[in-house]
């Protein structure tokens, strides 16, 4: 029997900049509800896989009852979509082996990432699983394009021979310090984006509350709460993946980015979720 999965889609109503952005609509039709249809498909594409969106609002609740999307409320304290991830476990009656963290506000998120994680989730030994994107030398160099606009915008990691996490850093990791030599001795830079989506073998993600906080947390240092995972010994697979050709954007928070979304459908089209 195939081990259970659920993805939890943590969406929360109050955003400085967009206001109810699960229930913007992009395109016609309301972000929360995209992601949950992206859940959906692989859901049906995979034995043992459900989802459910987490909300602490009535209002976000109220329309995904009214349109058959599966709901929970979570508590009012939950300060990250991690602890509402866990919210959700905490009230299920048969805790899945893995949780999948598929943030509401990325309606971009290729199915097909989703899928090679879980693949990864079933075939591999770790406690936490996610993706990265292994630039090009042109994807490099834009990369360090924007660092200098926006320094701590866009997270490297590093991998091992095995493809185990080492380390996370908002920094370009690893330096390249003979960019010309680099280029001619590899056909790909050694630079690979991390992907801020996650699962969790349910252990981890409850260990995730009782470890110790990392250095590295800290706001004033990287601000990356995956290292706590590093920090105290557990294994983050990481995996790798591409947008085979689409153009992607972060997540959803203001008026600018539901225009970019829509722009990116525009000239894409939807995914193909059949």
């Amino acid at each position: 029997m195939a081990a259970k999965i659920l993805l939890v889609i943590p969406a929360r109503y109050a955003s400085t900049r967009l206001p109810g952005k699960p229930l913007v609509k992009i395109a016609g039709v309301e972000m929360i509800r995209r992601v949950a249809d992206i859940a959906a498909c692989i859901c049906r594409r995979n034995e043992g896989c459900s989802y459910v969106v987490a909300t602490d609002d009535e209002r976000i609740a109220e329309f995904c009852n009214g349109v058959g999307v599966p709901v929970k409320m979570t508590s009012a304290t939950c300060r990250s979509g991690t602890e509402r991830c866990w919210d959700v476990v905490e009230q299920s009656e048969e805790r899945p082996a893995f949780v999948v963290n598929l943030q509401g506000d990325n309606p971009l998120c290729p199915p097909w990432v989703i899928q090679q994680l879980i693949d990864a989730c079933r075939s591999t030994q770790a406690d936490v699983f996610t993706p990265c994107i292994h630039l090009s030398w042109d994807e490099y160099d834009r990369l360090v394009e924007s660092k200098k606009q926006t320094p701590y915008s866009g997270t490297t990691v590093l991998v091992d021979h095995a493809g185990y996490a080492l380390a996370f850093s908002k920094n370009i990791i690893p330096a390249v310090r003979k960019p010309d030599k680099a280029r001619e001795q590899m056909a790909l830079s050694p630079v690979r984006r991390h992907v801020g989506l996650y699962a969790y073998s349910v252990d981890a993600l409850q260990a995730y509350f009782q470890l110790p906080e990392s250095l590295y947390e800290a706001s004033c240092v990287e601000g990356l709460e995956q290292m706590r995972f590093l920090y105290n010994g557990l294994r983050v697979k990481i995996v790798e993946t591409d947008y085979r050709g689409r153009k992607t954007t972060a997540g959803v928070d203001s008026p600018e980015d539901v225009q970019r979304v829509e722009a990116i459908l525009r000239e894409y089209g939807e995914f193909d979720l059949s």
